[in-house]
């Protein structure tokens, strides 16, 4: 595939010969008994034969449509059977399915479209009092398909003929797109082979103890890499599991599920894991058939980690991962020490870590640093971005994570900060350079420099340092403006603040460290 950067003849050889890398496709992961449940997502109770039938079919239907092997569509569908069928029935055919969150709007939605060159678009009808259809007509693919009324489009539910013989995908291929946090404008495109993801999903689910019986509830956007691969969704189906979708992770949707399911595994980010204990003490569900809670897309504090096994009644496993790859996992049987106060140690054996200084030598053990990767599930390039590969991956293939952590003797990381310029809200990566671009556009804005804050809840909340023209525009304002530029919600800032100019560092640029000492 144009655009896309394999990995080289040495390292993949390697993969192959120690077994990281077989045949298996995405598609083939339903690994169940027949009869056996494998998808509860609202009224839908669908067994492995069942969820396999209707990917099938689906499958045969996006073929009549004119989706083929190599075609991008963006999926952008909320925790439904329709998003899990369409997943399967996508990389079945070969297309490679790029996956947006359900908070993203137009401005998201419409780069993703070009950026992939994408044939169809996939996405509901409405979210509350947002019709995804009206924003499907202007974006420039073929094909718009809805769950639910399609209006003058094409209905997922009519997405739908009798299985058949079609090419398969290669190993090789690209199976799906993710989305990076996106540091320096709009999120980059992600792309996972069928070999790698399959070893991703597959080595996460032996290592968090994944079988048969599984219970699986996500409340975390099914599009997500933890939710969807880490083990995910993919890990239990290719492990027999069931796996039961949550509309979010409030305790008010999610423990109902867990009593009436038996949940047995849950991954959240810190937020939901913060609510979650404090609701515990007053909720009247029976929690008791939690085994594991996951929680990873920002650090947790070490002092709620420990609270998880009284409070919640079960084991907490830190995970500390990126959609470009790398995963690290405290082990089901390290000591409350390691799991409390370490985001884990990497899935693979294969996985060739540096912690290098801002030399980019090698800092000496125990020492803060920035983590670099390379592995047999972490990326080469991000797709069609030759100018920011250059700068995120070393002359030899190592990724540039712009984590800076601590390496334990253990092999465990310690995670201390981000070198790179993006905003961790509870788990939603912002990228300043793109809000601060959205905050340019506004006629009553001359400046605007966008920062983290600490937040005990979120981890971090957004603050927009604005230098202004005449009148400054008011939160809400700003917050209307962006809506109006088809911004996702979760971007928009939490705090603004007017100041006469920014401070810079003796090199010119802004300073928002210095910035972020300004607020109390």
């Amino acid at each position: 595939m144009e655009g896309f950067t394999p990995w080289p003849p040495d390292l993949e050889a390697r993969y192959v010969a120690e077994g990281y890398w077989g045949a298996s496709l995405l598609g083939d992961v339903l690994r169940g008994e027949p009869a056996g449940l494998a998808l509860v997502a609202g009224d839908d109770r669908l067994t492995y034969a069942e969820l396999d039938r209707r990917a099938d079919r689906t499958a045969a239907g996006l073929l009549r449509l004119g989706i083929r092997r190599g075609d991008r569509v963006v999926l952008q569908l909320p925790n439904t059977a329709g998003f899990v069928v369409t997943f399967l029935a996508l990389v079945r055919v070969g297309a490679a399915p790029v996956l947006a969150l359900p908070a993203h709007r137009e401005s998201e939605i419409r780069y993703l479209c070009e950026l992939s060159e994408a044939r169809a678009y996939v996405c509901a009808e409405n979210d509350g009092d947002f019709d995804y259809r009206e924003m499907a007509r202007a974006l420039p693919v073929e094909q718009v398909i809805v769950d639910g009324d399609p209006q003058e489009f094409t209905a997922l539910a009519g997405v739908d003929a009798d299985p058949v013989e079609a090419p398969r995908p290669e190993p090789s291929d690209v199976g799906v797109f993710l989305l990076s946090g996106g540091t320096t404008g709009l999120p980059k495109l992600i792309p996972r082979t069928h070999r790698d993801y399959v070893y991703n999903l597959e080595a996460s689910a032996g290592v968090c103890g994944f079988g048969p019986e599984t219970v699986y509830l996500v409340v975390l956007p099914a599009a997500h890499n933890f939710a969807l691969a880490c083990p995910g969704i993919l890990g239990v189906f290719a492990t027999g599991g069931t796996v039961v979708l949550a509309p979010s992770g409030s305790p008010d949707d999610a423990f109902p599920l867990i009593e009436r399911e038996r949940a047995t595994v849950c991954a959240v980010v810190p937020p939901i894991a913060l609510l979650w204990l404090d609701a515990a003490s007053w909720s009247g569900e029976d929690l008791s058939s939690l085994e594991l809670l996951q929680v990873g897309g920002a650090k947790f504090a070490a002092e709620r980690a420990a609270e998880v096994p009284s409070d919640l009644g079960c084991k907490v496993q830190q995970v500390f991962g990126m959609a470009e790859g790398l995963l690290n996992y405290t082990r089901l049987d390290d000591p409350p020490e390691l799991v409390e106060r370490t985001q884990g140690r990497p899935l693979s054996p294969a996985d060739e870590i540096r912690v290098v200084g801002e030399d980019g030598a090698p800092v000496a053990p125990g020492e803060v640093g920035e983590l670099l990767t390379r592995g047999p599930y972490t990326l080469r390039g991000y797709y069609r971005a030759p100018e920011h590969n250059a700068r995120s991956f070393t002359p030899d293939g190592f990724y540039r994570t712009g984590d800076l952590v601590r390496e334990l003797p253990s092999g465990h990381l310690v995670v201390e900060g981000r070198e790179k310029d993006q905003i961790n809200r509870g788990g939603d990566k912002i990228s300043a350079e793109e809000l601060e671009n959205h905050l340019l556009a506004h006629p009553a804005v001359h400046d605007a420099a966008v920062v983290g804050v600490p937040d005990p809840l979120m981890g971090e909340r957004t603050c927009a340092f604005l230098v202004v023209r005449h009148t400054a525009p008011t939160l809400r304002e700003l917050k209307d403006f962006l809506r109006a530029r088809g911004v996702a919600a979760y971007k928009y800032p939490d705090r603004v603040e007017t100041v006469e100019g920014f401070p810079r560092t003796p090199v010119g640029k802004i300073s928002k460290k210095a910035l972020a000492a300004t607020l109390s």
